[in-house]
């Protein structure tokens, strides 16, 4: 008897379920190969990182310079062994590298490399400056190479002993400028309308929604301190390079002359102009290496250490301490609830400054702020928390950063103390709301709204109808509100009057050096200075121990962390193994984030005031 063929739907299913089983077969396959490498890599510590003598240490930053990782730790591990690394690194573990080089008989030399850096402020800068400066003062040499530097990368290689650079290379310093992108008039083409209600002359972080370029007073407060960090800029760099005042400025002014008196070779004129040392091509350079250093036999070139691996090596060295100043960073647009690192949530920065005050080990909080706002909400949680730890005895100092605008500045008001870098931007003090309607994008496509309500507010916050004035006059008394409490508020930890606070907030933005004169700020001072005032007001004394509060891990994030931190791992990052499992790591666009973060969250919350400067330097 013949056996009876299964139907059409059947064999469908058992291939489809084929499938389904063969791809659970190989991810838990994957995942288990993952976790055979991470231990055999672990127990036998292969290919680590070491420093002997003569080691050089490679400060060579691959993307921007951040407070704090935007990306889950464990994510980033995996992104390192399937080289899809993220492209950050944090100032905190350039700095105690830098900082534990001083004292490494092991470290002779820094070596700068920044052609492949992205963004970094100019507070970062001068963060990174001083330790350099430090390094050169306690005896390592200091040297810079590059292809070509561009402003942010010739501002760290003027600190070195001597700057090399390669024969066809270049040097361009432009200055600093505010360009942003303005909308409205592709928004009358789309037909949607934005309502803005604001307080504050100066206050132009919505402009790109109502005009067609900045306003008058907006390019006056732009002006003013741009013109300030560019001085700031131009005096750094000509101490480090013993430059004469003011050369920088006339090179940039005669540069159509100069670059024709050679010809078109840039590196022919920045050797000329006495901003690079000596023109070599990168062999050559690789030679010097090895002469001022020691050779490493199996790759035949300079010993060398990379940055962040020294970094996670010295901090593998540390002892729990029973006292320590606790640090919290802020980095990246407010907003309310819950965030992820590199953003700040009203509800989880303000749980990270209570944990720091209810645990007895901590016994001062240093706040590291880079933020230029967001909601005034969120901010007003976090700013909560700081009085109600210093109430509870806890000094607490903020460490501004690049910047530390509006919302940043509200958070950070309530404190012992502010320090800014001279360059930091700060102020910004006003607020805004928004609220998207489209009803004029419909109705041009035959959409239209209607309907019944039982009152003239039910149905007004519809983005799909007219705005209702008396909605306009009801939030516009909101944002005033607001205002007038920042501005209170801002009087009160100042120890000054509204009216007083009023004349120098108005939305404007002033540096770090202008916010001080306008005593908007305490001390102009580094990250470390900062430290420093809360480990003395806490009586820890010099040898004080830094740690840094973040959201606890979970169990599979700490073993891949804590694997990550072992020699075997290192050995096998070193060795780039393929692994089987994707790992989607994409950079934002740091410049668009804040913007379309605000305007989304507006969207959905149109009684929210929000205290934002969207100021970013080009």
């Amino acid at each position: 008897m013949t056996e009876a063929q299964p139907g059409p739907l059947r064999r469908l299913w058992r291939g489809f379920w084929r499938v389904v089983d063969g791809t659970r077969r190989g991810v838990v396959n994957g995942l288990f190969l993952i976790f055979l490498i991470f231990v055999v890599f672990a127990l036998f510590g292969w290919g680590a990182p070491q420093t002997e003598p003569g080691t050089a240490l490679m400060l060579a930053p691959k993307g921007s310079i951040v407070e704090q990782y935007s990306a889950d730790p464990s994510d980033r591990v995996i992104a390192k062994l399937t080289g899809d690394e993220s492209h950050e690194l944090q100032l905190r573990d350039l700095l105690s590298a830098l900082q534990a080089a001083e004292n490494d008989s092991n470290i002779d030399l820094v070596v700068i490399r920044t052609e492949q850096m992205g963004a970094a402020g100019m507070a970062t800068l001068r963060e990174v400056g001083r330790a350099l400066t430090r390094l050169r003062a306690a005896g390592k040499e200091v040297l810079a190479y590059g292809d070509f530097f561009d402003q942010r990368g010739y501002y760290l290689a003027a600190h070195a002993d001597r700057i090399y650079m390669a024969p066809n290379g270049g040097v361009l310093l432009q200055g600093f400028g505010r360009y942003r992108s303005y909308f409205a008039a592709l928004l009358e083409k789309l037909k949607v309308d934005v309502h803005v209600f604001r307080v504050g002359t100066f206050k132009s972080a919505v402009e790109p929604y109502l005009l067609d370029g900045p306003s008058e007073a907006a390019l006056e407060a732009d002006l003013a301190w741009l013109g300030d960090l560019w001085e700031i800029y131009l005096d750094d760099v000509s101490k480090a390079r013993e430059l004469e005042p003011g050369f920088i400025a006339s090179w940039i002014e005669q540069l159509p002359t100069l670059i024709e008196t050679t010809q078109g070779d840039m590196a022919k004129l920045a050797l000329d102009s006495g901003l690079v040392d000596e023109l070599l091509n990168e062999d050559e350079f690789e030679k010097l290496l090895a002469e001022r250093g020691s050779v490493d036999p199996t790759s035949q070139r300079a010993r060398r250490i990379g940055i962040l691996a020294y970094a996670e090596r010295q901090a593998a060295k540390r002892e729990p301490a029973e006292s320590v100043v606790g640090v919290i960073v802020a980095e990246g647009t407010i907003l309310d609830g819950e965030q992820p690192p590199g953003s700040i949530g009203g509800v989880s920065t303000a749980a990270l400054v209570r944990e720091a005050r209810l645990e007895s080990t901590v016994k001062a909080l240093v706040l590291r702020v880079d933020s230029g706002g967001g909601s005034a909400f969120a901010s007003e949680q976090i700013r909560r928390e700081i009085q109600l730890t210093r109430d509870a005895g806890k000094p607490v100092i903020i460490s501004m950063g690049d910047v530390a605008a509006s919302g940043g500045y509200w958070i950070s008001m309530s404190s012992d103390a502010i320090y800014a870098d001279q360059a930091t931007i700060t102020g910004s003090i006003g607020i805004f709301g928004l609220f998207p309607t489209v009803d004029r994008s419909l109705d041009n496509i035959g959409v239209h709204a209607e309907g019944a309500s039982t009152t003239w507010l039910a149905g007004a916050l519809d983005p799909r109808r007219p705005l209702d004035p008396r909605v306009g006059q009801i939030i516009q008394s909101l944002i005033e509100k607001g205002y007038a409490e920042f501005i209170g508020k801002v009087a009160t930890a100042r120890d000054s009057t509204p009216e007083r606070i009023n004349e120098i907030a108005q939305g404007r933005v002033w540096s770090g050096q202008q916010a001080a004169e306008h005593q908007l700020v305490d001390k102009l001072g580094s990250y470390s200075d900062a430290l420093a005032d809360a480990a003395e007001r806490a009586g820890l004394g010099p040898n004080y121990q830094v740690r840094y509060i973040e959201k606890e891990l979970s169990g599979f994030q700490r073993f891949v962390v804590d694997m990550a931190a072992s020699s075997g791992l290192q050995g096998l990052i070193k060795l780039n193994v393929d692994l089987p499992i994707p790992v989607q790591m994409q950079a934002e666009l740091r410049q668009l984030r804040p913007l379309t973060e605000l305007f989304g969250d507006a969207r959905e919350k149109p009684w929210r005031a929000y205290a934002h400067c969207l100021c970013d330097v080009q």
